[in-house]
């Protein structure tokens, strides 16, 4: 048996003897400054339609097939997740249908899964995760943030596990977490109101997948239980700049020992297999580690440490072999993060100072040596040169808080071409 709603101002639903759940046929629109409940489980049915611009009260578990939203002028509208007095256990959040919530209140003091979330979740306003875990389903549920939206309250006790999606041109954190481990991430403000990223945290150890012998030299050690997956949606053409935080419960004391000076955010990236660094500014007092610029690509991101030494200012790495093979590894005089200072020369000597290889405006893209004579002024440009040692001279303006000034850094490069 159940019981049917079709039109109300205000009301409390509460199920009759034998009524196991709550359903609204028709339309229900709930004013500003008015509350309705339900103890049952509440099923807004697939012709049917919820206009929420006061408080609604879910106590028990809660299933969209038709329209639920608010008014978006209002703002009022606030609904309420959480267990009647003395019941406790999961609440399941369900539907084929999208539902759009301005305000949401998590509250269910239930140690696992407080909340299962197997539908798609828009949030206008803020999602207070008071008490209880939000289990996104990775297959029926999402958890949207749209334009303004934000998340407070969270923790290790009440926290989105699983991925969360961010819309709109503000910065955000996403109130992401893993095994009952509260682990956010946050990025820049994208450009566009229509640009779209998202966040997952997984506490586990990348490597299986994503092997950490497969990093580029300047990386030293890779975190090997946690790491996060930002993604941009295929229509954003937007970057962001990407924080991560680190924990010492989850985060090993390895990466921690130096923290301040060799820290970074490193990526996996899919088109080299290849772990590669993304900097780091580090905030000890917040525990967190900032790309110094937007990052470089999307996908798997971790924390790791560098080798200091071979970091110059403004983390620009040169890395002294090529190898132009074809094989994606070394197949040009790589100068990491040399793109972030355009004002740059790169020379190349051979073993008796001739100069085979200059230009300016040197990057990782489509300009760079490649082993080939092909400077502006150079000897036998275009040929092939053969393997042996040569020697590089790299200059690039350096800017900070003292002002610009010249970086320059030499030394050898071993070419192999044969």
């Amino acid at each position: 048996m159940k019981k049917t709603i079709y039109k109300g101002l205000f009301a409390t639903l509460l199920p009759m003897a034998g009524v196991a759940q709550t359903v609204n046929e028709g339309i229900l629109t709930v004013l500003p400054n008015t509350d309705v409940s339900t103890v049952s489980s509440f099923s807004n049915e697939k012709d049917a339609a919820v206009k929420n611009d006061g408080s609604f009260y879910f106590y028990s578990h809660f299933n969209n097939e038709g329209i639920y939203t608010f008014d978006d002028k209002k703002k009022n509208s606030y609904a309420i997740f959480e267990p009647y007095e003395g019941i406790g256990g999961t609440q399941e959040i369900t539907g084929s249908a999208p539902s759009e919530f301005y305000d949401v209140l998590f509250n269910n003091s239930t140690v696992t899964r407080a909340f299962e979330l197997k539908n798609d979740m828009s949030v206008g306003g803020t999602a207070n995760f008071n008490k209880g875990i939000v289990q996104i389903d990775s297959v029926k549920g999402a958890m949207v943030f749209q334009k303004g939206a934000t998340s407070i309250n969270m923790s290790d006790k009440s926290h989105a596990d699983g991925e969360v999606e961010k819309v709109g041109n503000e910065a955000f954190s996403y109130p992401i977490g893993d095994e009952g481990m509260y682990r956010f991430a946050k990025i820049s403000a994208p450009k566009t109101l229509k640009d779209s990223f998202f966040g997952k945290y997984y506490f586990k150890n990348s490597d299986r997948d994503q092997p950490h012998a497969s990093r580029a030299g300047v990386i030293e050690l890779i975190d090997n239980k946690e790491y996060w997956t930002i993604e941009r949606d295929d229509a954003t053409k937007s970057d962001i700049i990407l924080t991560l935080s680190w924990d010492p419960r989850t985060t090993p004391n390895e990466l921690l020992k130096n923290a301040e000076k060799e820290l970074r955010i490193i990526r996996w990236d899919r088109s080299q297999n290849l772990w590669v660094d993304e900097g780091g500014i580090v905030d000890m007092n917040a525990k967190t580690v900032t790309s110094p610029t937007t990052v470089d690509g999307y996908g798997i991101f971790t924390l790791g440490t560098v080798k200091e030494q071979l970091i110059l200012e403004g983390d620009v790495v040169i890395y002294n072999a090529v190898t132009p093979n074809g094989d994606g590894f070394n197949d040009h005089f790589v100068i990491d993060n040399i793109e972030r200072f355009p004002n740059n020369k790169v020379e190349v000597f051979n073993r008796w100072g001739v100069k085979v290889y200059s230009t300016t405006g040197y990057n990782n893209t489509d300009n760079n040596f490649k082993g080939y004579s092909d400077g502006r002024i150079t000897i036998n440009k275009g040929e092939q040169l053969s393997s042996g040692t040569y020697y590089y001279i790299v200059e690039y303006e350096y800017k900070d808080a003292s002002g610009s000034r010249m970086i320059k850094k030499a030394g050898f490069l071993h070419l192999e071409t044969e």
